[in-house]
């Protein structure tokens, strides 16, 4: 560690930094700006924190949400003031949606020049504010340490999410006498559950005959501990197992008792599950509008169990008959215990699984082939092959490239999936995947976009390249915005309204212009050994794929209604009924 002009006192920068690494945080994602050198300064004097340099202020945010999605740890980001912080909303949107804990130190105009519309000052609390958890900024060094303890604190606590701490220039260079470091403050100790809704929650699940259990990404946050209790909890009943777009992982895919992802775009199986239920068990989802379709018709006859930290989510959206509010891994170990004590009874639920096993006969997932051509579906189908195996981490953009993704990859253990669920966010594929790439600089770590998502940030090609991620890139390029495309089609009498645009650039000699290898192939003969090709590659690679333009995700529920009414095509209902077409 280098040294500093004087020991004895050290500057608000100084101190921020130490209390960061007092914390444990040893990595930081960010862009420097004139408000925010005093702490970049500090940077080059410490030599603790690896600093990685983007070349966005939102791809700081998403990198920052990558490197924290896989490892549990929290992320941390360093932006300047005005822009720099204006930048950063979609990112912590992004995380705020998908409690994802990131701690993002903005700078700011000296506290003389606050309110008077200096140089690059803006309102990073205002303008913060609805996008997380919890922000404040610091008037003087000395309160630098409590805040920033405060904050990393917050972000970690309860739900996730993200937090804000201001920090204007001059607090930055004010010096401050070197005082011992306080603890981080303790966690408050959480109320055990309460033992009359375990017992009414265990009752329910040994007397169920037709149970699914519905797992998001809450029981990712929880840890593998929650996880592997909630996996348990599902094979001690041998019920059936769905996850949300952020809960895959959190369940084995390889599990027999698992039906694929739920929702508008998930497979047959799971969502007439859910609305054939007797029973739903959910741990760590929040019941999401692109989950329960038209809530008039969600499980019209299931009783519901929910788990969840934050007791604000239950009871939210739907009824909740039995709550437990707690840590998923505490509550579901407890649960476990629970039901456990009496021996489970799998005649109780033949059948359900023979019922379940009608409706995945129908192989809701299957496409012809279309070769020569390389259907979308197909892509992923050979990508599956062959991450299969490895313990590969996939981050995704948004479209329908990341619905493909999440129907076709197999996920066994958590923190393998990168995705943007809540927000949506276009651009969050790239810089996620590399901040998961610097968490894990050995792993296999995959980016799965589309043309028009990864022109959102397609920039921090260079900060693979600089810091040397070997990401791999794999372009689903279909000429078009997907699954804006998909929705004109289908709900807009097929007027494409801007969802064509025009001068796509030459995607492969765009990676090689910022140091990637690149191809890029149109023909189904070809696609095999260009993946071989790409995730054998020793640096970043990307894989430019042609694929079919006009192909739809299915299967899908469309807006306003219910799991019983699916599309399998465009002109193609699946009837829950003889007779019973949408």
């Amino acid at each position: 560690m280098k040294t500093y002009p004087n020991d004895q006192r050290m500057t608000g920068a100084r101190l921020l930094l130490d209390t960061l690494v007092r914390c444990g945080v040893d990595t930081v994602f960010g862009y420097p700006g004139g408000a925010v050198l005093p702490l970049y300064d500090a940077l080059a004097l410490d030599g603790r924190i690896r600093h990685i340099l983007v070349r966005h202020e939102q791809a700081a945010v998403h990198a920052a949400q990558g490197y924290a999605r896989s490892t549990g740890r929290l992320g941390v980001v360093f932006v300047t003031s005005g822009p720099g912080i204006a930048n950063t909303t979609s990112g912590l949107l992004d995380a705020l949606s998908d409690s994802i804990p990131v701690l993002c130190v903005s700078g700011q105009v000296a506290t003389s020049a606050i309110g008077t519309n200096a140089f690059q000052e803006c309102d990073a609390l205002g303008i913060s504010r609805t996008v997380t958890k919890w922000n404040a900024q610091v008037r003087s060094a000395d309160a630098i340490a409590d805040t920033i303890r405060h904050a990393v604190h917050t972000a970690l606590d309860g739900r996730p999410g993200p937090v804000l701490v201001d920090v204007p220039k001059d607090v930055q260079a004010q010096e401050v006498d070197l005082v011992p470091h306080a603890p981080l403050p303790p966690t408050p100790a959480r109320p055990r559950v309460r033992a009359d809704a375990l017992d009414a929650a265990a009752h329910l699940i040994r007397q169920a005959r037709r149970p699914v259990f519905y797992g998001g990404g809450g029981l990712v946050n929880a840890g593998e501990g929650a996880c592997a209790a909630f996996t348990a909890l599902v094979r001690w009943k041998d019920a059936p197992c769905t996850l949300t777009l952020m809960g895959l992982g959190a369940f084995p895919a390889s599990d027999p008792r698992w039906l694929g992802m739920l929702g508008m775009h998930g497979t047959l199986e799971a969502n007439l599950a859910m609305h054939e239920a007797d029973l739903v068990v959910c741990a760590g989802a929040r019941f999401d509008d692109r989950v329960t379709g038209k809530l008039a018709h969600f499980c019209p006859q299931a009783r519901i169990v929910h788990v969840d930290v934050d007791p604000a989510s239950i009871g939210k959206v739907v009824r909740t008959d039995v709550a437990l509010v707690g840590d998923a891994g505490t509550v579901l170990a407890e649960l476990l215990r629970a039901v456990a004590a009496t021996p489970a009874d799998p005649a109780l639920t033949d059948d359900w699984w023979r019922r379940i096993a009608a409706w995945r006969a129908v192989r809701c997932l299957d496409v012809p082939d279309a070769a020569p051509a390389i259907l979308p579906q197909h892509l992923m189908r050979a990508l599956a092959v062959r991450v299969r195996g490895r313990d590969a981490i996939v981050a995704t953009d948004v479209g329908q490239h990341q619905m493909w993704a999440a129907q076709y990859l197999p996920f066994e253990r958590p923190r393998r999936w990168l995705t943007s669920g809540g927000a949506g966010t276009m651009g969050y594929g790239l810089p996620a995947a590399i901040g998961a790439q610097v968490a894990h600089p050995e792993a296999l770590v995959v980016c799965v976009s589309g043309d028009a998502s990864v022109m959102m940030n397609i920039q921090e090609m260079s900060t693979a390249v600089q810091h040397r991620c070997p990401v791999k890139l794999v372009l689903s390029n279909n000429g078009c915005m997907g699954m804006v495309r998909q929705w004109q089609e289908l709900h807009h009498g097929g007027r494409y309204s801007h969802s064509y645009p025009e001068a796509l650039p030459d995607f492969v000699a765009l990676a090689r212009a910022f140091g990637w290898q690149g191809r890029r192939v149109s023909h189904a003969a070809e696609l095999d050994a260009a993946l071989d090709e790409c995730l054998a590659a020793p640096g970043p690679y990307l894989l430019d794929v042609v694929v079919a333009q006009a192909e739809n995700c299915f299967p899908m529920i469309p807006a306003g209604r219910g799991h019983h009414e699916i599309m399998l095509a465009k002109d193609r209902w699946f009837a829950r009924q003889a007779g019973d077409h949408a």
